[in-house]
Formats: C-alpha cells, sequence, structure tokens
C-alpha cells in the first residue's frame, strides 16, 4: 500500500513538490507509545518497517485489538476521522520506521489529490471487513479454533510478536495458548 500511495502521489511531479515535505519519517523503538486511549489522534502512520499493535485497557489489562505490519496504515481512524477520544493506544512492537501524516497534512492531501477518497474508503471498508470477521471469531469460535485460523491465515503474526500480546488478541491467558499450542 505504501509503496503504491508514493508511485500515485509523484505521478504529477508538480503537486508531489507541494505535498512531499508532508509525510515524516521517523525511527521509533520498540514499545513505543504513538498514540495513548483516551486522547484524539493527531497522526496517521504508514510503515516501513516494523510491527504496531492497536489496544485498550480493560480493567487493567491491555487487550490487543490488531497487529499492523510493513505497508500498511494505521491510526486510531475512529478518533483520526472524527475527533474524538481514541479508544485504543498504539505502540510498537518492534523497532519500526514509520511515515507520519498530521491530520491537517492528511486534509491537504486530499485538497490536492480528491480522487484519494476512493482508496480511503476502500481501506476503511476492509478494515470493517476485518473487524467484523474478529468479532463474530470471538462469539462463534473457540481459542483453539481461532489459533488455528491465526496459524492459516496470519502467519507473520506467529512469527514476529511475543506469545502474550498472541494471547491478547485471541482472548485467552498465555497459558490457555501454551497448552494450545502443545496440543499441536
Amino acid at each position: 500500500m505504501l509503496t503504491q500511495l508514493f508511485t500515485y502521489l509523484r505521478q504529477d511531479q508538480n503537486k508531489w513538490n507541494i505535498v512531499k515535505d508532508l509525510f515524516l519519517e521517523r525511527d521509533i523503538p520498540a514499545r513505543t507509545i504513538l498514540l495513548q486511549e483516551g486522547e484524539i489522534a493527531q497522526n496517521i502512520y504508514f510503515i516501513k518497517k516494523g510491527c504496531l499493535r492497536l489496544w485498550f485497557n480493560n480493567d487493567g489489562k491491555d487487550v490487543t485489538f490488531q497487529f499492523f505490519f510493513e505497508n500498511q496504515a494505521v491510526s486510531s481512524i475512529e478518533s483520526f476521522m472524527g475527533r474524538q477520544p481514541s479508544s485504543f493506544t498504539l505502540e510498537s512492537i518492534e523497532p519500526s520506521t514509520v511515515i507520519v501524516l498530521a491530520k491537517e497534512d492528511f486534509d491537504t492531501l486530499f485538497q490536492y489529490y480528491p480522487q484519494l477518497k476512493d482508496g480511503l474508503q476502500a481501506i476503511l471498508f476492509q478494515r470493517m471487513e476485518n473487524y467484523a470477521r474478529l468479532f463474530l471469531s470471538r462469539i462463534k469460535d473457540n481459542p483453539q479454533k481461532r489459533y488455528e485460523d491465526l496459524l492459516k491465515n496470519h502467519p507473520e503474526i506467529i512469527r514476529r510478536i511475543p506469545q502474550h500480546y498472541i494471547a491478547s488478541y485471541l482472548g485467552i491467558t498465555s497459558v490457555s495458548l501454551s497448552r494450545i499450542k502443545n496440543k499441536r
């Protein structure tokens, strides 16, 4: 997605020269909080390298909601677009390199490239579909089935993410995840 976006933006060199400085590259260490739950999201992040996670606090326990990897964009979209307090914290899991685009700059980008709204709409629909799939899985699937689905459809999560975050994402404890893995 990131590569496609910049390829598209560079097609019109005049516009690109105006907007290119809106994108700021930033290296961040692991376990860096980019957005705290309750704050209003000021930025959207395009991941060049690394992994970020969205999570929320549930009675003192952090619950991982989603993971994001290279070439994906992430923000607390509801907060970023709706200017309301975020329900999530956004944190790096690995040392990461991100391209940061501030909300004001995001709005400026759409002034020069209004046709990007179609792409944004497609991304938002995909994200809503992912949310619905996750929601239904939590209701109808047992933890074993959720883990097997993760292995099959998102092996990068199993390879790159610490077990306690995976357990949190699956809605189980690390001990339960160990038991499920040992049964395999």
